[in-house]
């Protein structure tokens, strides 16, 4: 394994939510690694080929990563507003795709699905007088955008989401 993409993997494994090849890049040079952002999206295709990620496709930023964790791949509920994702318990999509294949005669069937909704927060927040549809969460600040611009990052803005097994 190269050490780019050990530094990769370690990063990621840092990260509590999905995070875009460009922010991956970003925390691998402010951590220090000489790396090229063309290597950071070539790492991560080949981790997505062998099933080492998670990928949420979003349609404002593209995809966004999360390290798979080693017992499979995972379901995710992803907040609209601000991006917080959380590992739902999906046994029974599980047992359904199975289902599906044998049925069918198919194998190495893959699925995709969409969960997504407002995070607590998001919808406990009052709306925000100048923008009503948008919650005035802290997130949606620009001091809140400031300040996570100098943090790694833990929340990415998503308005519809793929999660691809």
């Amino acid at each position: 394994m190269t050490r780019q993409r050990i530094a990769v993997l370690r990063v990621l494994a840092g990260c509590q939510d999905f995070v875009s090849a460009q922010e991956l890049h970003a925390l691998l040079v402010a951590d220090g690694h000489a790396i090229g952002l063309t290597t950071v999206y070539r790492t991560l295709r080949e981790l997505e080929a062998s099933g080492g990620v998670d990928v949420v496709r979003n349609g404002a930023s593209g995809r966004l990563y999360r390290q798979r964790p080693t017992d499979g791949h995972r379901h995710y509920l992803i907040c609209r507003d601000c991006g917080r994702s959380r590992a739902v318990d999906a046994d029974a999509v599980e047992q359904w795709a199975g289902r599906i294949a044998a049925e069918t005669g198919f194998a190495a069937v893959e699925h995709t699905v969409e969960l997504t909704g407002l995070c607590a927060d998001c919808h406990e927040a009052p709306p925000h007088p100048a923008h009503p549809a948008h919650p005035a969460h802290p997130a949606h600040t620009s001091t809140a955008r400031a300040a996570a611009a100098d943090s790694p990052p833990s929340r990415q803005s998503l308005s519809h989401a793929n999660v691809r097994m």
